[in-house]
């Protein structure tokens, strides 16, 4: 069977190392420069080293964003950067613009080169264009439906590697070339800055033959009406393999470690159940369930199917949806007084109901039994940010395991 990559989004090491450990393939990373996402933490030389060295001792796989459209002075600068990554020994490097591709084949010429989302290929004739120019693996845009990546496949190189994205955040503009950002703030979307401008609240109105300006439709005051729904195909993995997608890619650098291991898990797990049984694999409402519980918008699945509907956008609310808390994540264990120890994350206390999540493994539940400090004093709750605590659960758990617990909301009415 067809072997396919889950690629996932890593903002900084400790989210690489999490989505390897949860069952990532390969993920994607961010330097200090050339990247699109300028607001993400990103990799410094070394943490990039190290993240390279962690995966490739896992048999894994990291890529590198150079897909900013560059100006002249930033291009003296590229050529170092690039012999940078390839003493680092980074896998492939993610570009969308002609110029930095001609660079990178001078430079680096065995450096493996991926075209990124934002060169908008949307017809084989461009996908082979690419890969006749030496490019490994394309990134569709993400207004292609299932049977128009097929026809992309029919129509290309065999060994020419097609990634898309199956789940996270979406732009409602073509392909990310977004121009709000930079309209309402200054602040260039593509250039890694976007202010998500499009997650605001706002009125459409026209202005009249008397100057005045009305309701474009009557009735309605301000709404979200740029506001995309968020991407999730988990319920569509057999339909993802027969596409001929080679690659799975997860959106969300920006995104924190419990996202990276919630969305990298469900999907990990859907992924192998197809392995296992192709023919009658099932969807499992349990790894839909596993996505609801990180932060995210209202799902729908994009342009696979068919052109997005008003159904694809809300225009209620731009607000993440977020029914648990990620309390903390398991850094080793005090074997003397049989206890596990955490770094606190948010708030916990003695006696929550919480449940624990570690990868290839089933959800568990489990309540806070004991609380003890960093110099094992009893203590009633954990409210400071990253402070160690050890914990009595009354379960096995191993390191880099996440404890979460639902959100409880008071109704005040």
């Amino acid at each position: 069977m067809q072997k396919v990559e889950l690629l996932a989004p890593a903002g900084d090491l400790e989210r690489l190392k999490i989505a390897f450990i949860y069952g990532a393939d390969a993920v994607y990373i961010g330097g200090e420069i050339f990247g699109m996402r300028s607001a993400a933490k990103n990799f410094s030389k070394e943490d990039m080293q190290e993240g390279v060295n962690f995966a490739h001792d896992m048999g894994k796989q990291v890529f590198v964003t150079i897909n900013i459209i560059p100006r002249n002075n930033e291009i003296e600068k590229l050529q170092d950067y690039l012999i940078e990554l390839d003493e680092i020994g980074v896998d492939a490097v993610i570009v969308s613009d002609p110029g930095v591709f001609t660079i990178v084949k001078q430079t680096i010429p065995n450096m493996e080169i991926h075209i990124s989302t934002q060169a908008s290929t949307t017809n084989s004739q461009a996908a082979n264009f690419w890969y006749n120019q030496g490019a490994k693996r394309v990134v569709m845009a993400r207004e292609l439906s299932f049977k128009e990546i097929k026809e992309l496949r029919d129509n290309t190189p065999e060994d020419m590697d097609i990634e898309a994205f199956v789940h996270g955040a979406m732009c409602m503009s073509y392909s990310g070339k977004c121009v709000i950002s930079n309209y309402t703030t200054g602040r260039d979307a593509n250039r890694g800055a976007c202010a998500q401008s499009c997650r605001w609240k706002y009125t459409l109105v026209e202005k009249g033959d008397e100057g005045e300006f009305k309701p474009v439709i009557d009735d309605v005051g301000p709404s979200f009406f740029f506001n995309s729904k968020d991407l999730c195909m988990i319920e569509y993995i057999p339909e993802i393999f027969k596409s001929g997608i080679t690659s799975f890619k997860i959106e969300g650098r920006m995104k924190t470690a419990y996202y990276v291991a919630t969305t990298v898990r469900a999907y990990r797990m859907a992924i192998d159940e197809y392995y296992r049984d192709p023919e009658n694999w099932k969807f499992n409402p349990m790894w839909l369930d596993e996505l609801k519980k990180g932060s995210h918008r209202d799902y729908n699945t994009g342009f696979f199917f068919n052109s997005p509907d008003a159904n694809a956008h809300n225009y209620k609310s731009a607000s993440y949806i977020r029914n648990y808390d990620f309390i903390g994540i398991v850094r080793g264990h005090d074997e003397e007084n049989n206890l596990v120890v955490v770094e606190q994350r948010n708030k916990m206390n003695l006696g929550d109901e919480i449940e624990v999540i570690g990868p290839f493994k089933e959800t568990m539940k489990t309540t806070i039994e004991e609380m003890y400090n960093e110099d094992g004093e009893p203590i009633e709750s954990a409210p400071h940010a990253r402070q160690i605590v050890k914990l009595k659960l009354g379960i096995e758990v191993f390191e880099n395991y996440i404890l979460r617990k639902p959100i409880v909301t008071i109704n005040t009415l």
